[in-house]
């Protein structure tokens, strides 16, 4: 009879620990799992989030960086097509002031001529006056003699 009480006592312990444990040390043991498996799926989903971010973000970093290369490419050649021009330019007002520059200095040098062309008249006039005065210096008609003289010069 002692075992079969012993073994009935032992079972009704057993099933009171039981009962005990369900109700009180099992719902706090299940919230505390629960709780942190939601913590770890919350952890893991981040994770993931994060990594998908971090992959989103490389890509637009790429195609910003690709998209500035174009724009920097475009500028450069906008600046090698505007320096062209500037030099284009430059050459071009060179010339014309070269050529600005040559037709002052060609008429220049015409007046010079014209100039040199008058002095020698003057000086042959004079000349031809003085001969003429030696050769004629005893008439008397200086007025006529005048007027021959400077149609001569005209002529020269």
């Amino acid at each position: 009879m002692d075992i079969n009480f012993t073994l009935v006592a032992q079972a009704i312990a057993f099933f009171v620990l039981i009962v005990f444990t369900m109700k009180f040390v099992w719902p706090p043991l299940l919230n505390a799992i629960e709780t942190r498996q939601k913590e770890i799926a919350d952890g893991l989903a981040a994770g993931e989030k994060g990594r998908a971010e971090l992959e989103q973000s490389s890509k637009r970093a790429s195609e910003a960086l690709a998209e500035a290369k174009v724009k920097a490419s475009e500028i450069l050649a906008l600046a090698e097509k505007r320096a062209t021009q500037i030099v284009e330019d430059a050459k071009g007002t060179a010339k014309a002031e070269g050529d600005r520059i040559i037709t002052g200095a060609k008429a220049e040098i015409e007046q010079e001529i014209n100039r040199a062309k008058e002095g020698l008249r003057q000086q042959v006039s004079t000349l031809a006056i003085a001969g003429a005065e030696k050769i004629l210096r005893k008439e008397i008609d200086a007025k006529a003699h005048a007027e021959i003289l400077t149609a001569i010069a005209k002529e020269l």
